[in-house]
């Protein structure tokens, strides 16, 4: 896609599962994470149902779509994974990540998904949220640094950004 006349990207818009497919084999993705802490210093984790990452407490997150600036994509997914839709100028800088995984979204054997993460710390309580159930996670927690370094079942890349 080229730039719209006023130099703004045009919308995102979604890839057919098989070219993302193609995409994942052959380039980065980039996403975003939101490490979200209450008052009480506890951070949130969601039960993932997708891979990569599937069966393993997570943080929430996201990928950034095509032509979607970082704020928007900031905007976008706070609102589908926290039901708050937040300024990135909300977060604190984390730092960026890559996280490697040996399968990908379409379970296609013979090539694993890498991205390249950048990581933000938000401060909310859970009354500030709607957390919704389904496509991403099946249920959430709050957990302790110390807890969530060492759980296994926190997946390794969420436990990183508390080591």
């Amino acid at each position: 896609m080229y730039m719209a006349a006023a130099n703004k990207p045009e919308a995102a818009s979604l890839l057919p599962f098989a070219d993302f497919l193609q995409v994942v084999e052959h380039a980065p993705l980039i996403s975003i994470d939101l490490v979200v802490q209450n008052p009480a210093g506890e951070a949130l984790l969601g039960w993932r149902n997708n891979q990569p990452a599937c069966d393993h407490w997570f943080v929430p997150g996201g990928r950034v779509q095509k032509n979607e600036t970082l704020d928007a994509a900031f905007l976008r997914l706070t609102q589908a994974e926290l039901g708050v839709a937040l300024a990135r100028s909300s977060a604190q800088w984390l730092g960026v990540y890559e996280h490697f995984y040996d399968s990908n979204a379409g379970l296609v054997e013979g090539f694993g998904t890498h991205y390249v993460v950048l990581a933000y710390t938000l401060q909310l309580d859970e009354s500030d949220m709607a957390l919704p159930l389904g496509e991403q996670h099946s249920r959430y927690r709050w957990a302790s640094r110390a807890e969530i370094v060492q759980d296994a079942s926190v997946h390794l890349h969420s436990r990183a950004y508390f080591e």
